[in-house]
């Protein structure tokens, strides 16, 4: 058997980096680097930084 506990064929994921700063993501604030980064994010959220926008006339037809 091998050394290695991964299951056997399965390629080990990169690391995907923080999505506010670019640095690596840390294990206890996944996807983030850090917990400051993951405050930023969630103040996007509750400012309204992340809406969507619409266009002008764009209405469900009912």
């Amino acid at each position: 058997m091998a050394d290695n506990p991964a299951k056997p064929g399965a390629a080990a994921k990169p690391a995907k980096p923080c999505p506010i700063c670019g640095k690596p993501a840390a294990a206890a604030s996944r996807p983030f680097c850090s917990d400051r980064c993951r405050d930023v994010d969630l103040n996007r959220w509750l400012s309204g930084s992340y809406a969507i926008p619409a266009r002008e006339g764009e209405e469900d037809p009912e």
